[in-house]
């Protein structure tokens, strides 16, 4: 059995890891709130451009051509793998890469032994696995957390655009967390480009005039809703970041109670058993002195 002078510093050090785990369970918790409400904010807004996209399309009479909508045999493919900057939650950034890699290796075989697949990498917890797995990182941009505002995503977005209107990709893949709620968090692959708009024949019956006309309108909302898509998946991912946290440093806090009493336990069990070996020294020592 340890000494007591072990479990007690054994005690300290664990009462300090419990107020950290039990801080950042309260930062990630505020954070939390906040990224949820973005979210929230930006659902509606999402679901209603897509809307529009679907009713502008099913209204042009089968003619719809988009340099966005190219569909190519897939020779070049980008991946953006949406992860975190900090670690401390759970298994958030490398389930992303686990599914990254099951994904190319059952798709993709091909393009991935002739070192055809590039990546960007938004989030140092993502970049350093990427590495690690001797991926070819093309770019990253692991600051965009310090500024992420529509603006900023859009820059990057454009640059993602430009790249496969040019041919440079034939194929862009997002991976990242999709929220759920505090405590889940799905890891979910979305192919950004070609874009494919799924119409529908419940589409409006009522005749709208357009200015300007359907083809130049959609050349102008496809980029903004790539865009917009691109910005709330990041979103979601900082919003199941703060949750992934949350519920990690929520179990370490319990865990640290648990093993404070434990150890409190075996500190009281060693002070019992010094106290009646120094009872036991004494007495001997005074049947000693009386012999």
């Amino acid at each position: 059995m340890p000494n007591l002078k072990d479990i007690r510093i054994r005690i300290g050090s664990v009462k300090t890891t419990r107020q950290v785990t039990s801080a950042m369970k309260m930062v990630s918790a505020a954070k939390f709130k906040k990224a949820h409400d973005h979210i929230i904010a930006i659902r509606p807004y999402v679901e209603k451009l897509s809307s529009i996209l679907i009713n502008l399309v099913s209204s042009t009479e089968n003619d719809f051509i988009s340099e966005y909508a190219d569909i190519r045999e897939p020779d070049k493919i980008l991946v953006i793998a949406i992860t975190s900057n900090r670690g401390l939650c759970g298994a958030f950034n490398s389930n992303v890469i686990k599914q990254i890699d099951s994904t190319l290796k059952s798709n993709y075989r091909a393009q991935l032994s002739n070192k055809m697949i590039d990546f960007i990498a938004i989030g140092k917890q993502g970049q350093k696995l990427l590495k690690s797995h001797g991926y070819n990182i093309l770019l990253e941009y692991n600051d965009l957390y310090n500024n992420l505002t529509y603006n900023s995503v859009s820059s990057i977005a454009e640059n993602i655009l430009n790249k496969f209107v040019s041919k440079n990709y034939d194929r862009v893949l997002v991976f990242y967390n999709e929220f759920v709620n505090a405590a889940v968090q799905n890891v979910t692959e979305n192919k950004l480009l070609p874009i494919e708009i799924k119409t529908t024949n419940e589409t409006s019956n009522t005749e709208y005039i357009f200015e300007p006309e359907k083809k130049a309108l959609l050349n102008s909302i496809i980029p903004k809703a790539l865009k917009t898509q691109l910005y709330k998946w990041l979103l979601e991912s900082v919003a199941a970041e703060h949750g992934a946290r949350m519920t990690s440093m929520h179990k370490a806090t319990d865990n640290a109670t648990e093993l404070l009493g434990d150890l409190q336990l075996m500190y009281n069990k060693a002070r019992q058993t010094a106290i009646t070996n120094e009872i036991l020294e004494i007495v001997s020592g005074a049947n000693a002195l009386n012999s």
